[in-house]
């Protein structure tokens, strides 16, 4: 009866997203309503506070200062990563650290110090090959070594990565910052499930993206392809030319190549597919098959030292660079194509070695459909899911005047008519990481960021490095309104709001009187006052006269109107 009763609740409060129709709105938005604007569409939601805060400092200065986080303090974001060990180690040490356990048992087979695998039952010939893992003997032999040489798993590798966000996301002053890190990372998308991926997207973070959110889109899209987290997801690393090495004697970087390397043959062009069709033309942006293979042939030999981390946890006599190295980028010139090439019309002269890749980024980011693209993106980001096509083209405009300078881009935006409109106030749909982050930062909360916070992200379909195709997730309404999703929502709103989501703890005001007043004095809090009245007679329906003040929180987190930023 419960579930039955939340499903008719949901049906009557989610009908103006279903169907598009929106609350009446004034020409204008007042000041306390383009402020309460700016924290939900710059950040991640207004703590206890923040209105007033900036209020007092005036909105522009607040937009300008976001635009700089370099010049912002930060201590309690900073105090809360302390303790996630994971963020400063490098790849190498993260390989050394948390090893493979399929891996560290072959190298440990290979060394007499485990069982080897039992031979297949030449009887059965249909019978699997069995996963060694499922050996009693291997995997106590497994735990023995993580325990005795102080090793750890690698889950908690992508669980620390987690936790990072959502705290960074949570406490930092640099709200923008954390928007533009959460925009990135998804435009870039890299899946975490995708093998060395799990040890690559720490730096992937740390590295690529954080440095860069702000900067030159050109510099960004450089250290997207030079990562070695997106080397290994579109497969880029095993891309070399089929006639590489012939009638060469092997060097020292072809001695030290893995050997899945070693194994490789011709170009692999899912990175140069990707890279046009997502990271900047866009599917429509101009570009054909021939340029694909062309752009391909310009990537050969951008791989990744020792990609898997060749052993490193159990390899004690490997040399200082060995040991340094293992999942980093570099140039393998000896498996590059250096015939000459067309790419988009630019002719790529033969011996250019890495300066082909790097030209051909050079003409992808400056060209006039990738200022159309993102432009259209952050757009639709930061304003509509219907981006109006008259501001697409001024920010597409200032995209190519700055020369791709993301903070100069964004400023279009904000302080664009179309950004500062009543028509763009509330009606973005946040998505499930933004709505968790935000309710936790309404209601002055405080999280450990951790598993507990992750799963209800997770079960509301938006895991963080989750998502395993390279298109990421959407950023329209339409993904995300369904009646199981929103469902979720809503449960999510209750157990926050009654103190059931691990790691996480709320503390709601004991406050005594009429339900309805009760109900008025968190509306004001969590939602300024905007609702409509349909909305606000619904949620007092649902109150009974013993209800806590948990309830009347809970259900107000799973309103439309919370669900819309």
């Amino acid at each position: 009866m419960r579930k039955l009763v939340a499903l008719i609740l949901l049906a009557v409060l989610t009908q103006p997203l279903v169907f598009g129709q929106k609350h009446p709105k004034s020409q204008s938005l007042s000041e306390e309503q383009r402020i309460i604007h700016v924290l939900n569409r710059l950040g991640f939601g207004a703590r206890p506070g923040d209105v007033e805060r900036v209020k007092a400092m005036g909105v522009e200065k607040y937009i300008e200062q976001q635009l700089h986080p370099e010049q912002i303090a930060d201590p309690a974001a900073e105090t809360r990563l302390r303790e996630l060990s994971v963020l400063n180690m490098t790849t190498a040490e993260l390989y050394e650290k948390y090893p493979q356990p399929g891996q560290l048992l072959r190298q440990l087979q290979a060394r007499g110090m485990a069982p080897e695998e039992m031979a297949p039952d030449k009887n059965n010939q249909n019978q699997p090959p069995a996963n060694p893992l499922d050996n009693e003997k291997n995997r106590k032999v497994i735990e023995e070594y993580y325990r005795e040489n102080g090793l750890q798993r690698p889950q908690r590798i992508i669980a620390e990565l987690q936790a990072s966000r959502i705290l960074r996301a949570v406490y930092s002053e640099r709200q923008l910052q954390e928007v533009m890190v959460d925009f990135w990372t998804n435009h870039f998308n890299v899946f975490a499930n995708k093998g060395a991926d799990r040890w690559l997207l720490p730096a992937y973070d740390r590295d690529t993206i954080r440095p860069n959110a702000l900067g030159k889109f050109s510099t960004l899209l450089q250290a997207t392809a030079e990562s070695p987290a997106m080397l290994f997801y579109l497969d880029n690393f095993q891309s070399v030319s089929p006639n590489a090495n012939q009638g060469r004697r092997p060097g020292l970087l072809q001695q030290l190549r893995p050997q899945q390397q070693q194994q490789r043959r011709g170009i692999n062009e899912n990175y140069a597919r990707e890279l046009m069709e997502l990271h900047t033309l866009g599917v429509d942006g101009g570009y054909t098959q021939k340029d694909v293979q062309e752009v391909a042939r310009c990537f050969t030999g951008w791989t990744i030292f020792q990609p898997r981390g060749g052993g490193a946890a159990v390899n004690a006599r490997m040399g200082e660079a060995s040991r340094r190295n293992p999942g980093t980028f570099f140039f393998n010139a000896r498996v590059h194509d250096d015939g000459e090439k067309i790419v988009l019309g630019h002719k790529i002269p033969s011996g250019g070695g890495i300066k082909d890749g790097l030209m051909v980024l050079d003409i992808l980011a400056h060209h006039p459909s990738t200022a159309k693209f993102i432009a259209t993106k952050l757009v639709r980001h930061f304003v509509s899911d219907t981006p109006p096509q008259s501001l697409v083209d001024r920010v597409a405009a200032t995209f190519t005047k700055s020369d791709g300078d993301i903070r100069e881009t964004l400023k279009a935006i904000f302080f664009s008519k179309e950004f500062n409109s009543a028509e763009a106030y509330r009606v973005k749909i946040k998505r499930p990481f933004e709505l968790v982050v935000s309710a936790i930062r309404t209601l002055g909360a405080d999280t450990n960021g951790g598993p507990g916070t992750h799963r209800w992200i997770e079960r509301m379909g938006e895991p963080l490095y989750g998502f395993q195709t390279p298109n990421g997730y959407s950023d329209a309404a339409e993904s995300w309104v369904n009646t199981g999703g929103l469902l979720e929502r809503m449960n999510f709103g209750l157990a926050l709001a009654s103190n059931r989501v691990q790691g996480t703890t709320v503390s709601l005001a004991k406050t005594n009187g009429e339900q309805a007043k009760v109900m008025d004095e968190y509306l004001k809090t969590l939602l300024a006052g905007d609702i409509s009245a349909a909305t606000r007679e619904a949620l007092l329906k649902q109150l009974e006269p013993t209800d806590p003040a948990t309830k009347v929180v809970g259900l107000i987190l799973g309103t439309p109107e919370f669900q819309r930023q």
